[in-house]
């Protein structure tokens, strides 16, 4: 197989995955029984040293977000820049009304990447958070994010992953709920890409364990 033809097919079978993704969920009507969970609006507002207070989504916002529960808070921690902590729960994902993604979100803000990679994070008991790591720049503004997609207790970084166990656990377990989590930093004047990096990452691990708790497993 030609190079050319190699990459063609790489980036066919993600095409076909979300095709047969929106096909498989337009179809499912069975009636979905989730297991209890604490709503959104009693998540935290003191995560370690960290104090949030509400951030108000544009109802403009919501509209795209689609059917689902949202929060968003602005944590802060004297001496440190904030942090920026917003989740996406959907307790049905439909077609057309699937998790949006931030990789496709925030360009469209004006945010421009300029580093990226996937992280597999261990934080307890032998689990591992999976998720994806972007640097982006708006001027001279810097910031650096932390996002994935959660659903039963598994975390994923890649979109299409997401769709393949929405479809998954559909047929597995009559569940097609799942959420988004995304943690946002900026860099502070002269900070270095690290040290941003281990602010989110340090906030981040605290939050895991309580997850599980709003995001139902």
């Amino acid at each position: 197989m030609t190079a050319s033809r190699h990459r063609w097919v790489r980036g066919l079978w993600p095409v076909l995955l979300l095709t047969a993704a929106a096909f498989f969920i337009h179809g499912h009507s069975r009636s979905e029984v989730l297991p209890s969970h604490e709503a959104l609006r009693g998540f935290p507002n003191q995560v370690g040293g960290w104090s949030g207070i509400p951030v108000i989504i544009p109802q403009e916002d919501l509209n795209v977000l689609g059917p689902g529960h949202f929060l968003e808070r602005q944590y802060s921690d004297p001496g440190d820049p904030v942090i920026d902590l917003f989740i996406a729960y959907f307790p049905k994902q439909t077609t057309g009304d699937t998790i949006h993604s931030p990789k496709h979100c925030l360009p469209g803000s004006g945010w421009t990447p300029f580093y990226s990679k996937i992280i597999h994070v261990p934080w307890r008991r032998g689990k591992t958070l999976n998720a994806n790591f972007y640097a982006l720049e708006l001027g001279s503004d810097r910031e650096v994010v932390i996002y994935w997609f959660q659903a039963h207790g598994r975390t994923v970084a890649s979109e299409y992953w997401a769709k393949f166990y929405l479809v998954a656990d559909s047929l597995r377990m009559n569940r097609t709920d799942g959420a988004l989590v995304r943690v946002i930093t900026p860099l502070g004047g002269g900070e270095t890409l690290a040290s941003g990096e281990d602010r989110a990452l340090s906030f981040t691990k605290m939050i895991l364990p309580i997850l599980g708790n709003y995001i139902p497993r």
